[in-house]
């Protein structure tokens, strides 16, 4: 029987710990690194390729305040989804500019979507166009009033 989980990628003490340091700061050298974890300069190079190359690094991004840059409101949107449409669905909703996250979930509702938006009319025009996509049955939109935590990183 074929395996339905994608083959985990074997790391090391040493892998994860540069994971760390480029956690903690990921505009950090390799030679930073490697001055930090006692190891050839070389070494951290060839290792984070690695560690790209096989997609355990998928990029380097700055992390912003949405407020501070225009984006005043974070919704939860909860959506119903005919099931045999249920991939196509969460493709067309990843490819919206203002959507941060799809998941795909148990429970009554088979999609949870994370989104922002600069105020309440491009909330609404969002939620509008959304109803717009064939095989979405009901959404559930929950407006977030005060982020007590939010972090991308991943804990190691």
């Amino acid at each position: 029987m074929p395996s339905l989980t994608k083959k985990s990628t074997r790391l090391d003490n040493l892998d994860i710990q540069i994971l760390k340091a480029l956690s903690e700061d990921a505009r950090k050298s390799s030679r930073e690194i490697a001055k930090e974890l006692g190891v050839a300069t070389g070494t951290i190079y060839s290792r984070v390729k690695k560690l790209t190359d096989e997609k355990v690094i998928k990029g380097y991004v700055p992390i912003l305040d949405a407020s501070k840059v225009g984006f005043e409101l974070t919704a939860l949107i909860l959506l119903q989804v005919d099931g045999k449409f249920l991939v196509d669905v969460e493709k067309n909703l990843a490819a919206l500019d203002n959507v941060y996250s799809v998941y795909d979930i148990t429970g009554d509702y088979d999609v949870a979507v994370i989104a922002r938006f600069r105020d309440r009319a491009s909330l609404n025009r969002f939620i509008k166009s959304v109803l717009t996509i064939p095989h979405i049955k009901r959404t559930v939109t929950n407006v977030v009033l005060n982020i007590v935590k939010e972090d991308a990183k991943v804990k190691l």
